[in-house]
C-alpha cells in the first residue's frame, strides 16, 4: 500500500493535525492566481434548497465551511466527518456547534442511515480512500433520492505541476516514480468510477496557476507532505526555486483542478 491510501500513515502522520495541511493550503491561498479562490469557488457549484442535510467526508480542519460562513443558509445542517480526530476536534474548534455537527467515520462504512442526506461533499479526498468503488457504494447509499455528491480532485497538466515539479528536479536518476494522486482519482479517471454509482455526472473545471514568488513557502509545503527531503537536500531545492524566481519573476506551476458533480 502506497502512502496516498495507508491509513496508519494518513491518520498517525500527515493528517494527525492540521499543520501538514496547513502548509499546503497556506502556498496555494498566496500564491494562486484565479482570485476568485478555490473554497468559494466550490461553493458556489452547490446546488441545494435553503433547507437540507449535508455530509462531508474528509472535512480536514473545516474550511471549507469557514471559508464560506456567511453564505451558508440558516437551513443547512452540516455533519463533518474525518478519519483524524485531530481534524474534527480541530473543525469543533473553528466552527462551533450551531448548525454543524462531528463524527470520526470512514467513507468505506458510514455510520448513517440510508436515504439521510441531501448532499455529499468530498473536497480533495477520494484518492486516499484504499476502496474507492466501496466508498462511492456507501455515498450513494447514504444519499437521498435526487441528492448529490460534489467530488473535487486535481487532474493532469501538459507541463509539470508543482509536485512533478519538484520530483523532477530533486529525483535521482533511475529511481521509481512515487505513485500520487493522479494514478488513483483524478480529473481525468473519476467520471468512470462515478458513472459505476451513478448515472449523472458532470466535471466542473477551476482555472487557475501558481505564480510563486517566494522560496520557504514551497519548501514548507514539500516537508508537509511524502515528498519531503532530508536536511541536507533542501538546500538544493532552494537554489531551483530561487534561480526560477530570479530568472522569471516567479516559478509558474500550472493547476488542473476539477469538482465532479454526481446524481
Amino acid at each position: 500500500m502506497n502512502d496516498m491510501t495507508n491509513r496508519e500513515y494518513l491518520v498517525g502522520y500527515q493528517y494527525r493535525d492540521a499543520g501538514n495541511l496547513g502548509a499546503r493550503v497556506q502556498l496555494h491561498d498566496r500564491f494562486s492566481v484565479n482570485p476568485r479562490g478555490w473554497l468559494p469557488w466550490v461553493f458556489d457549484r452547490f446546488d441545494f434548497p435553503r433547507d437540507v442535510r449535508l455530509l462531508e467526508l474528509g472535512c480536514g480542519p473545516g474550511g471549507l465551511w469557514r471559508a464560506n460562513r456567511a453564505r451558508i443558509p440558516p437551513g443547512w445542517d452540516v455533519t463533518l466527518t474525518d478519519l483524524s480526530a485531530g481534524m474534527i476536534d480541530t473543525a469543533r474548534q473553528s466552527l462551533g456547534e450551531e448548525r454543524f455537527s462531528y463524527r470520526k467515520a470512514d467513507a468505506q462504512d458510514l455510520p448513517f442511515d440510508n436515504d439521510r442526506f441531501d448532499g455529499v461533499v468530498a473536497n480533495h479526498m477520494l484518492y486516499h480512500v484504499p476502496d474507492r468503488a466501496r466508498a462511492l457504494g456507501e455515498m450513494r447509499r447514504v444519499l437521498k433520492v435526487g441528492g448529490r455528491l460534489y467530488a473535487s480532485t486535481n487532474g493532469r497538466t501538459r507541463r509539470p505541476g508543482l509536485g512533478a515539479w519538484v520530483r523532477q528536479v530533486m529525483t535521482e536518476s533511475g529511481r521509481r516514480p512515487q505513485e500520487t494522486s493522479l494514478d488513483l482519482f483524478s480529473v481525468e479517471t473519476g467520471e468512470a468510477q462515478l458513472r459505476s454509482v451513478f448515472s449523472h455526472v458532470v466535471l466542473h473545471r477551476y482555472q487557475d496557476a501558481l505564480e510563486i514568488t517566494e522560496v520557504e513557502p514551497l519548501i514548507a509545503y514539500v516537508q508537509s507532505t511524502a515528498m519531503a527531503l532530508e536536511p541536507d537536500r533542501l538546500p538544493d531545492l532552494r537554489r531551483a526555486v530561487a534561480a526560477e524566481i530570479e530568472g522569471h519573476g516567479c516559478l509558474r506551476l500550472p493547476k488542473n483542478t476539477g469538482m465532479f458533480e454526481a446524481w
